[in-house]
């Protein structure tokens, strides 16, 4: 069970920090990340969003992995201004990263197919020693394979995986990558993430505010 099958209530009120999510086991809370650099907070009290509202909007991070085809992928630069999905998790998963694509996927179908267009979902391995560009590109077309905008997994060494969550604001992953945020965030057109969702969430939820973030 993940650990964020907690109230969303209970999540709204706790400003600790994110929470990492056992896939397929228990739960082990975050304390702080102190030498993680700053995560994201999930204490909303404007509740804006269908989503879980972020009280200090995340600024769109930088950072370069492997994308599809082994090439080089830089995430500012190939998502800048476009509403994009961004995703710690890992292909072997039993629950919460399924669930999460799944999710994802039938909201973008759900969508104006102009909004499904400019869409970006990005899928960030926090076990690269398995998900190579290949096994991540099989793993995401069995969630994109009717949508116009196929989703990108990306890979890399250890360190590069580390900072890339570091720069996205959510707790480096434990257990070899099974231990990891479950937060899918949000950025919108002004490169800003206010919003993430949780298990709490539905595609609903996400279809919802990928809207009205383009509006903003």
């Amino acid at each position: 069970m993940s650990p964020f099958s907690r109230s969303r209530l209970a999540l709204l009120t706790v400003s600790a920090g994110l929470v990492l999510a056992g896939c397929g086991g228990g739960a082990a809370a975050d304390e702080g990340h102190d030498d993680h650099g700053a995560v994201a907070q999930v204490e909303g009290p404007e509740d804006r969003y269908a989503g879980i509202d972020l009280p200090d909007p995340y600024q769109r991070p930088s950072f370069t992995l492997t994308g599809p085809g082994g090439q080089p992928y830089d995430f500012a630069a190939e998502t800048r201004g476009m509403p994009t999905l961004l995703f710690f998790g890992f292909t072997n998963c039993p629950d919460i990263c399924p669930t999460t694509m799944a999710d994802v996927a039938v909201a973008l179908r759900g969508v104006d197919p102009a909004l499904a267009e400019q869409v970006q979902v990005v899928f960030v391995t926090t076990d690269p020693a398995f998900d190579t560009p290949e096994v991540l590109a099989e793993y995401l077309g069995r969630f994109d394979a009717d949508l116009p905008t196929r989703f990108t997994g990306l890979t890399g060494d250890q360190a590069a995986i580390d900072q890339a969550q570091l720069a996205a604001g959510v707790p480096q992953a434990e257990d070899n990558g099974r231990l990891h945020s479950s937060l899918l965030l949000l950025y919108g057109t002004d490169d800003l993430a206010d919003v993430a969702f949780d298990a709490g969430n539905t595609s609903r939820d996400i279809a919802e505010d990928l809207a009205l973030v383009t509006q903003a």
